[in-house]
């Protein structure tokens, strides 16, 4: 009898030894049992520059707030000739905040003969007098009733001006909205313009690929035209008396 109780005895530690082992291997992993880690938000979102109720973000660019000619109609930012008394003064508009690599979309209009343009890298201060100074500048344009249409593909818009060409046959015509996203990533050294859909324009957007690019261009001589990784962004008034609008603008960060 007690040889049977010890064999029963014996079973029942080598049993419970097995579990303990086992319940050890289970143990040995830090996350058993407990929740995953979850990764923090992505910061890459967007922010809204002009949500089409206020100018609050804008400035005339080396002036103060905006207003007339600028005007607010529809849920855009809109350029009324018809309340401009300045005698040829220009009103482009600048954003408050500097960037420096971002996604920017927005959407933008145009009417008959009407030019205009968003630029980066725009660094405000009297000496520059104008944000083409500084800032590079995708094309805006009506491509047939304004004469820098007939200039060729690198003067029409969603071109990179005066340096990488862009593909017409994507713009709506005037009077109708077009959707645009600017990338310009100076992390991987990468520009882009996409026009309706349409990706029209990549280019370099610093080094000597840059430079060879300015060198063949209008620009060539100018002295702190694109070389400026941070600034701001600009919506220029060429000075035409023309109407021309914005809209739905946001900008992510990268």
């Amino acid at each position: 009898m007690k040889k049977v109780a010890g064999i029963i005895f014996a079973v029942l530690v080598l049993a419970c030894k097995g579990k303990q082992e086992k319940q050890g291997e289970v143990d040995a992993d830090p996350m058993a049992g407990a929740e995953k880690e979850v990764p923090p938000p992505s910061t890459n979102e967007w922010t809204v520059l002009f949500d089409g109720s206020s100018f609050d973000g804008w400035h005339i660019y080396n002036g103060g707030a905006v207003g007339a000619p600028w005007k607010l109609e529809d849920g855009a930012m809109i350029f009324d000739p018809s309340l401009d008394e300045s005698d040829g003064k220009h009103f482009n508009l600048v954003t408050d905040t500097e960037y420096t690599s971002f996604e920017l979309s927005l959407e933008w209009m145009v009417n008959e003969g009407a030019n205009s343009g968003v630029m980066w890298g725009v660094v405000e201060d009297e000496k520059y007098g104008e944000p083409y100074v500084t800032g590079p500048e995708i094309q805006v344009l009506d491509n047939i009733g304004h004469p820098d249409g007939k200039n060729g593909p690198t003067r029409q818009a969603g071109a990179l001006y005066d340096m990488i060409p862009t593909d017409s046959t994507v713009v709506k015509p005037v009077g109708e909205w077009n959707h645009f996203v600017l990338t310009i990533n100076h992390k991987t050294n990468e520009g882009s313009v996409i026009l309706n859909d349409n990706t029209v324009a990549e280019f370099p957007v610093h080094g000597d690929a840059w430079n060879e690019m300015v060198s063949k261009s209008k620009f060539a001589d100018w002295e702190h035209f694109g070389k400026f990784k941070t600034g701001k962004i600009a919506l220029q008034h060429h000075g035409e008396p023309i109407v021309i609008g914005y809209r739905n603008i946001k900008i992510k960060e990268l």
